[in-house]
């Protein structure tokens, strides 16, 4: 397993953490995903022999918020 966090731009509300984090947890090989509105950072722990960050960022992407 290994842990990365995003800078995640965009991100206001209660219903914006959920959606990223809806999004990121549906993925097959994310283990955890920890939401901080208040800094922008989404930490994600994940199987990198199953998932890479270029489909994180595109599944948060797709939610309508911008990874840096």
């Amino acid at each position: 397993m290994k842990t990365i966090t995003l800078d995640v731009k965009g991100m206001t509300c209660g219903h914006c953490k959920s959606a990223v984090n809806g999004a990121l947890t549906e993925i097959d090989g994310i283990d955890r995903v920890e939401v901080n509105l208040e800094t922008g950072k989404v930490e994600v722990t994940y199987d990198e022999n199953k998932i890479d960050q270029a489909k994180m960022k595109d599944a948060i992407e797709e939610q309508g918020y911008d990874v840096a």
